[in-house]
C-alpha cells in the first residue's frame, strides 16, 4: 500500500490486489457491500492519518477508483472557505453534497499525475446511459422481458462481458449462494425477438439458465452492479 499527500486536504492511497486480499476484501465487495465499504475506508484512514488531521474532521469523504491492479482511494476533508489561508493551494476535496463525484481539481491532478487522460471520459461513456435505463425501467408503459443467467465464477462474468454488448437492455449482477447471477432485462419495443434470442445464446455459452427468480435475487442476493453490469465489468476489468 502506498500513500501520497496531495495537499493539506487530500490523501491518495494506492492499494494493490495483494493488499486487498490480506484484508479479506475484493473490488467486487467495494462495489456492492456498502457497510463493508465504510468499514474498509475508515480502517485505511486510521492507518494513513497518523496525525489525526482527517479522523477528527466531521466532513471526511472518500472517492474510490477501481482498476485491474486494485484501487486508488482519495480521502478528503472538507474545510470552510473562511478558514482557507492560501488561495494558491489546489482544492482537491470532494463536494460534500455530491460525495460520489471527485472535484475538477482532483480530476486534473489525477490526469496529470498518472497520464490517465481518458479515465473520466471513459467512465462516463461506460455508465452514462444509466439514467436513461432507469427512466425506461420506471415506465410501466414500456414492456420488458427478463432472463437470469447463473455464472459459477466472476471470471465467467468477465468473459461474458467481453463478448456480449447489449444496446437495448439493462443488466444487474447479483451474488447469491456462492454463485453470480446476471439479470438481463430486454426492452421489447427496442429489440427484435431474434436479437434477444441471439444475445441469450451468447450468454448461455458462459452460464446456465436458472429457475432463480429476479425477485428472489432482489430480496436475498447481494446486488453488486446495477443497470449496466456488463458495461461496468468491461470498464473495471477489461479496459486497457
Amino acid at each position: 500500500m502506498e500513500m501520497e499527500r496531495i495537499n493539506e486536504n487530500t490523501i491518495r492511497v494506492v492499494i494493490g490486489n495483494d493488499d486487498l486480499s490480506k484484508r479479506g476484501i475484493t473490488v467486487l465487495d467495494l462495489l456492492g457491500n456498502h457497510k463493508q465499504i465504510e468499514g474498509f475506508f475508515y480502517s485505511i484512514l486510521e492507518e494513513v492519518d497518523v496525525d489525526h488531521q482527517f479522523q477528527d474532521n466531521d466532513a471526511v469523504t472518500f472517492q474510490v477508483l477501481p482498476n485491474r491492479n486494485g484501487l486508488e482511494l482519495f480521502i478528503s476533508k472538507n474545510v470552510d472557505e473562511d478558514s482557507a489561508t492560501d488561495t494558491n493551494v489546489t482544492d482537491a476535496s470532494v463536494d460534500g453534497q455530491h460525495p460520489d463525484q471527485v472535484s475538477d481539481q482532483l480530476k486534473a491532478h489525477l490526469l496529470e499525475k498518472d497520464s490517465q487522460k481518458d479515465f473520466f471520459s471513459n467512465f462516463k461513456s461506460a455508465t452514462g446511459n444509466t439514467n436513461d435505463i432507469e427512466d425506461y425501467l420506471d415506465d410501466d408503459g414500456q414492456p420488458t422481458t427478463t432472463r437470469v443467467v447463473r455464472l459459477p465464477t466472476f471470471e465467467d462474468m468477465i468473459s461474458l462481458a467481453r463478448v456480449l454488448h447489449l444496446e437495448n437492455a439493462a443488466s444487474n449482477l447479483y451474488r447469491y449462494k456462492n454463485a453470480y447471477y446476471l439479470e438481463l432485462i430486454f426492452f421489447v419495443n427496442e429489440s427484435s425477438r431474434e436479437s434477444i434470442k441471439d444475445e441469450l445464446a451468447v450468454a448461455y455459452e458462459y452460464g446456465d439458465s436458472t429457475k432463480v427468480a429476479p425477485d428472489v435475487l432482489a430480496e436475498h442476493g447481494q446486488l453488486i452492479m446495477e443497470h449496466s453490469a456488463l458495461e461496468l465489468t468491461r470498464y473495471h476489468f477489461l479496459s486497457d
